[in-house]
């Protein structure tokens, strides 16, 4: 079971930094509008959390070695961690003006996402500094390339 929880936290974590701050940095670009951008993470933090539990439930289940309650563990754990910490998003765009909270929200993920990824690589006995920048560079890379698609959409008006 302490497999199928920490499967389902770090994925699920891991998910809702990538997700929601691509999400929020594309509709920031594109629209420069908080309602957009609250009801993008609402959004993230409902379908794309269900649908990622679900994908680790299939997930786990092809595997054919997990029991019934690992699966289960797994799954209810993606949920809760997406959607709980995609939600925490929401709280510098309802406090901030936009820009800032953008700003705040990508520092939250981008250490969220480090602390995770040091934390994984220190147990798994690895370098923690190349786990840590394989992670956050490819963050940054869904960040970047979703601001340019928001930049470029923005011009289609």
């Amino acid at each position: 079971m302490k497999d199928s929880l920490r499967t389902g936290i770090t994925f699920g974590l891991t998910s809702a930094v990538i997700t929601t701050l691509g999400l929020m940095v594309g509709l920031h670009s594109g629209t420069h509008s908080k309602i957009v951008i609250l009801s993008g993470v609402l959004t993230i933090a409902i379908a794309d959390a269900f649908s990622d539990a679900l994908g680790i439930h299939v997930s786990e289940e092809s595997e054919n070695i997990h029991t019934t309650g690992q699966i289960w563990v797994a799954t209810v754990a993606t949920f809760l961690a997406k959607f709980l910490f995609a939600l925490t998003f929401v709280v510098p765009v309802l406090l901030l003006p936009l820009t800032t909270a953008i700003f705040v929200s990508l520092l939250w993920g981008m250490s969220i996402l480090a602390l995770l990824s040091y934390v994984m690589a220190k147990s798994q006995g690895k370098a923690p500094w190349k786990v840590v920048s394989e992670h956050l560079l490819i963050a940054l890379t869904v960040i970047t390339i979703t601001h340019l698609l928001g930049d470029w959409i923005s011009t289609l008006e």
